[in-house]
């Protein structure tokens, strides 16, 4: 039994009192709840640091740090270390935890700063003419390898990128030509600049911010971090300092059809990098070493173009080059590694049935060990015999515990939603299993209502995730959040499909081609189960609702099962798969799900696309769409809701000129919640 579940009871009880005046959790309470994220432990393990997101009253968002003394058993609350009115991220300790390193735009652009532990005001150490995008000290604490955006011809001097910038940004002309693919990743139209790294040495005690670096990523033309998403795990210093080795796939012609990621050995000096993967022609990432120097940790696929492959645990000989696999029979994807201090083992974190627990692997013998389940582990460190971890749920965001490492007794340092949220009643949920597409265990998740009376029937939110290789498992989310829809008073029901993660590799493979088959017959199955199952769902008032690949699925639904809704949401979702495979940036994406281009496969696009069936369109369908998502361009978007509108079908289109393949400002995603569930309202009731 885990600890959240054994103190239920008790918080049950606590709340019996408020439970007349409860509410239900509502998108105004998403976007003001505080988030706790990078769990930091100071090296003997006695201090823990996390950042903690704020928003005010206009919603503004400031994050702080906050730390604290693990070796007090009183109830004190954890204290802010940074100073009021400052936003800072990608907390680091120095070797000795005597200080705390972070970055901060306080200046005006994102540097490096440093802050006594014991007291004192943070001092800046870095003062380059551009941001600091992340960020990695040497072990003896006197570099720093830190990555900033630059034009090569600029190479290390920062001042060329910013007068380049400048200049472009005073002429007249807007027009930029292009040559060759990425022209726009993500959300952002390419301008020249990649993400390098350069190396700098800090500043003693009292001097002033280093203002100058030499190009640590030598002659590699790549991004180091990868974009748009990766950050400082994507490079790490050796324990000796000799070298810094970092993750990247060399870029021209082929960068958009390729996951070709290797780990390269970047010597300080900016000499020749020395490729230490290049016999594996798929993505090799995250690089850890082992605290004696020993061994490189790092994660690696094997299937070249397949950005969902397994990502399995290697182990490099640091002097001979030798390679093997920890765990090769462990069916799971690791997202991070941390080797323990005896070297003995790794910390990882992967998703697994539906959660996202923390596991301790054995580097000898391969055997997986859970060490935290119960929800979704989404940041961790370790030191010594002591890990921190953040970790979530359906019913929460993420709070904070220390935990020793059998992971046996989880000590709380921070609120859980209910605990921050005392008048509102969060729904309950439970997991639950059928047989899906060729008699395959299938799992889904059903939510309460906020308020649940036994006896009453409730109308339905059927949320279809994205990905399509993901999950809506146990887990909080600030988009697609399940328990903003049963605060409305909806039970919602989320299946994880053929093509989810976390249920071993084959069966997030099965996707692969068959994007209208196995999948829409697990969602009808499982739907099917869930109403046999649980008498409180009313499926006579049922709306489906879906993003990306999820909105995808809307819009195969609306033609191939749309008897069963009374209305469809579709976010963002493919419309034309013809044309998404034309469309869309990261290529390799597509040529992988539909067995390679359009022009070499054209049946495989044509073969489950919502677009040749349009005329048995017949459900009221809200279509949301963002200007800058570049995933799943606003063509597709604007094609549904042109098609639902010749159709005569009732429909409405909610417009973000300034949001991406996600709704991240929180004004809108105030506007997109109340429209959807207005949506929702309008047409199941509540």
């Amino acid at each position: 039994m885990t600890l959240r579940h054994a103190l239920l009871p008790i918080c049950l009880l606590a709340a019996l009192p408020a439970l007349a005046d409860a509410r239900g959790f509502d998108v105004r309470d998403l976007v003001k709840l505080d988030r706790v994220s990078s769990p930091l432990l100071a090296p003997d393990g006695r201090m823990v640091v996390f950042a903690q997101r704020s928003v005010d009253e206009g919603l503004k968002a400031t994050t702080a740090l906050y730390a604290r003394n693990l070796l007090t058993r009183d109830a004190a609350p954890p204290k802010r270390i940074t100073p009021e009115g400052w936003n800072v991220n990608s907390p680091s300790f120095s070797k000795d935890g005597r200080t705390l390193y972070f970055l901060s735009a306080k200046g005006g652009s994102q540097q490096l700063y440093a802050l006594p532990v014991e007291g004192g005001e943070p001092r800046q150490l870095t003062g380059f003419a551009l941001d600091v995008g992340s960020y990695q000290l040497s072990p003896d604490g006197r570099r720093v390898a830190f990555s900033a955006d630059t034009f090569a011809e600029c190479d290390a001097d920062f001042a060329c990128t910013q007068k380049t910038l400048d200049e472009r940004k005073a002429g007249k002309a807007s027009g930029r030509v292009y040559e060759q693919l990425f022209v726009r990743h993500w959300d952002t139209w390419s301008d020249g600049r990649r993400s390098r790294l350069f190396l700098a040495e800090l500043p003693a005690q009292g001097g002033k911010p280093v203002a100058s670096a030499s190009a640590l990523s030598g002659t590699i033309d790549g991004d180091i971090p990868g974009k748009p998403f990766g950050g400082a795990e994507d490079y790490a210093w050796a324990p000796d300092g000799s070298h810094v080795v970092a993750s990247v796939r060399i870029a021209g012609r082929t960068e958009p059809w390729s996951t070709n990621f290797d780990l390269y050995r970047l010597p300080l000096d900016g000499g020749a990098p020395v490729n230490l993967t290049g016999a594996n022609p798929a993505w090799d990432a995250g690089p850890v070493f082992s605290e004696d120097g020993a061994t490189l940790y790092y994660r690696a696929m094997k299937r070249p173009g397949f950005e969902a492959d397994r990502f399995a645990i290697m182990a490099m000989d640091v002097a001979s080059g030798a390679v093997r696999e920890v765990a090769p029979d462990w069916d799971r994807s690791p997202s991070s590694l941390k080797p323990a201090a005896d070297g003995r083992s790794l910390y990882v974190a992967a998703q697994s049935v539906g959660e996202y627990p923390l596991f301790r692997v054995d580097v000898a013998s391969g055997e997986v060990t859970e060490l935290v389940g119960d929800g979704s582990v989404s940041g961790y460190d370790v030191a010594g015999e002591t890990i921190a971890l953040t970790r979530n749920a359906i019913d929460s965001g993420d709070t904070l515990y220390v935990v020793q490492g059998d992971g046996a007794q989880l000590r709380q340092i921070t609120p859980t939603a209910s605990e921050r949220l005392p008048d509102v009643a969060f729904g309950a949920y439970e997991q639950f299993s059928f047989k899906g597409a060729g008699g395959a265990t299938v799992y889904g998740y059903v939510v309460k209502p906020s308020g649940f009376e036994e006896g009453k029937r409730y109308p339905v939110a059927f949320l279809i995730h994205g990905g399509p290789q993901g999950s809506f498992g146990n887990g909080w989310s600030y988009r697609w959040n399940p328990q903003t829809y049963a605060g409305q008073g909806y039970a919602v029901v989320m299946i994880d499909f053929h093509g989810s993660t976390g249920y071993g590799q084959a069966f997030t493979d099965a996707i692969t081609g068959d994007w209208g088959g196995k999948p829409l017959v697990d969602l009808q199955k499982g739907w099917a189960a869930a109403l046999a199952k649980y008498d409180f769902l009313d499926g006579d008032k049922a709306c489906a609702l879906g993003a990306s690949y999820g909105g995808y699925m809307v819009n195969w639904i609306a033609s191939q099962w749309n008897d069963a809704w009374k209305c469809l949401v579709n976010h963002n979702g493919v419309f034309d798969t013809r044309s998404m495979g034309l469309v869309t940036e990261e290529l390799w994406f597509t040529e992988w799900e539909f067995g390679g281009t359009v022009a070499a496969n054209p049946e495989a696009y044509e073969k489950f696309n919502p677009a040749r069936h349009i005329d048995k369109w017949k459900v009221p369908t809200l279509v949301v769409a963002g200007q800058n998502d570049f995933r799943v361009p606003i063509d597709q978007s604007l094609s549904s809701f042109t098609a639902l509108q010749r159709a005569g079908i009732e429909s409405q289109l909610l417009y973000f000129p300034d949001e991406n393949h996600w709704v991240l400002k929180p004004h809108n995603s105030i506007l997109w919640h109340d429209t959807v569930n207005a949506w929702l309202k309008k047409h199941i009731g509540q």
